[in-house]
């Protein structure tokens, strides 16, 4: 474990001088419930506290931004900013699913790098690392991961609208294809995939079909930017 701890600090950048709380906010619910620990023994606390972290570090980066932002703008391309499917994409560059403590069961279903729990770990290592490290260490690794291409990630905000605009211009077919559904019906899980003239594009996930279009969406809109050139306009 302390090997594996090791190789994720050296992809987070950042190096814990109290290693228990990187442990901490790896450990999935399922596994403390397992164990029969308490609920604080989990990263959700620490999920909690990086959320509120984040949100201050991007709110930041939007004011100072230039040209200015108007308010209204800056509210919404926050949002996209530390949505959950931008946070999960974020959380895959350091593959942090590898490293997130599961119980059994969901070790078995292979939960860790769906959407829900991954961006929730990484919010958990912004807390950890906010406390360990102050807001300055927690702001350099926000910014390296997740405010550093804004561009793409700002498209998020209205990405199924944008997608059909694109469409509606070039004349295209657009299909969401639902392409998984599983799980029970209290925690359901989606995997769509956008199909455009017949020819596979991005795919997203979530709990709701909704959830997992819109990731499609905006998974396609960065396709199609890398295969064209089209410049999005985000605000």
């Amino acid at each position: 474990m302390e090997d594996n701890l090791d190789r994720l600090q050296e992809s987070l950048g950042y190096h814990f001088n109290d290693v228990s709380l990187l442990k901490h906010a790896l450990t999935h619910p399922s596994f403390s419930n397992e164990n029969g620990e308490p609920k604080e023994a989990s990263n959700q606390r620490l999920e909690f506290l990086g959320d509120a972290v984040l949100e201050l570090i991007s709110s930041v980066f939007l004011f100072n931004r230039k040209p200015v932002i108007q308010e209204g703008v800056m509210t919404k391309v926050r949002a996209a900013l530390v949505c959950e499917p931008t946070l999960a994409e974020a959380a895959r560059k350091i593959n942090l699913g590898d490293y997130i403590i599961l119980g059994k069961g969901e070790a078995r279903e292979r939960i860790n790098n769906r959407d829900s729990v991954i961006s929730d770990a990484f919010e958990a290592v912004i807390g950890a690392m906010y406390l360990d490290g102050g807001y300055d260490n927690a702001e350099k690794f926000v910014k390296t991961f997740v405010l550093s291409d804004i561009e793409n990630t700002g498209l998020y905000r209205d990405a199924k609208t944008v997608l059909q605009e694109y469409v509606s211009q070039n004349k295209m077919e657009l299909e969401y294809r639902v392409i998984e559904e599983s799980g029970p019906c209290h925690d359901r899980f989606y995997r769509v995939q956008v199909v455009l003239n017949n020819k596979e594009y991005g795919i997203g996930e979530g709990s709701s079909k909704k959830k997992g279009e819109q990731g499609a969406a905006y998974q396609t809109l960065k396709q199609i930017k890398a295969e064209t050139g089209y410049v999005f306009k985000i605000y």
